[in-house]
């Protein structure tokens, strides 16, 4: 998804002339502790609650009080592992969506953000969890597919990430599967060489081998 559609049409911006009292009361209404501040349109950063709250006039404008992250925002058009990468870090609770005009449009919830990810990757979704181990170099997510959708299994989400630079340690692939039942898939990887670093499912894994089978099996049990 892109920024557009996850823009949450609930929660308002603030314009310099709202009252710090006012901003407090719709952070805890919409329990979240930045809201955009706009003045005209023009996105001019975040406001905090914990800045607020050090505010001792609550009618204060809050056009007076410091604000941050004033080049912080996101496009329209830009897509939501961007918007994930901005949140994360600079620990936002809240992102401001601004057009190619450079004009406020919305404000995307972090809460939002990640259970769009959720869905995506699959999570609430019924169904097995393998963490495989990795050289870079053997990694084919097609062939991975190959052999996970020969057991009549298919994977609904996948993350990869890269081994640490400078580091002696594997890449590690997380598969979401639409099954509990993964003895097969598991058996299938490790005949054609990949190593299962951990799994997680409802349902007993059998394995070709029995030492990898108990070794699974402490992994699930942790």
């Amino acid at each position: 998804m892109i920024a557009a559609e996850l823009i949450d049409p609930m929660l308002p911006a603030l314009k310099p002339t709202d009252t710090v009292g006012d901003a407090l009361e719709w952070m805890q209404e919409h329990r979240i502790s930045q809201m955009v501040l706009t003045d005209q349109s023009e996105y001019k950063g975040l406001l905090s609650e914990d800045l607020l709250l050090d505010v001792a006039d609550e009618d204060r404008p809050v056009g007076d009080v410091m604000r941050l992250f004033e080049q912080t925002f996101a496009f329209e058009n830009q897509h939501s592992l961007e918007l994930l990468g901005l949140v994360l870090e600079h620990r936002l609770d809240v992102l401001a969506v601004i057009n190619d005009n450079r004009e406020f449009v919305g404000t995307v919830s972090v809460n939002e953000l990640l259970k769009n990810f959720a869905r995506e990757l699959g999570v609430s979704e019924p169904g097995a969890i393998l963490i495989l181990s990795i050289d870079e170099r053997d990694y084919s997510l097609t062939e991975i597919s190959r052999l996970v959708e020969s057991n009549n299994v298919k994977i609904i989400g996948s993350q990869f990430s890269s081994a640490a630079y400078g580091i002696p340690d594997r890449s590690r692939l997380t598969l979401k599967l639409n099954r509990r039942e993964i003895g097969p898939v598991v058996s299938t990887l490790e005949r054609f060489g990949y190593t299962v670093e951990s799994a997680f499912a409802n349902a007993p894994i059998e394995s070709i081998d029995q030492e990898r089978l108990d070794l699974l099996m402490r992994y699930i049990n942790i």
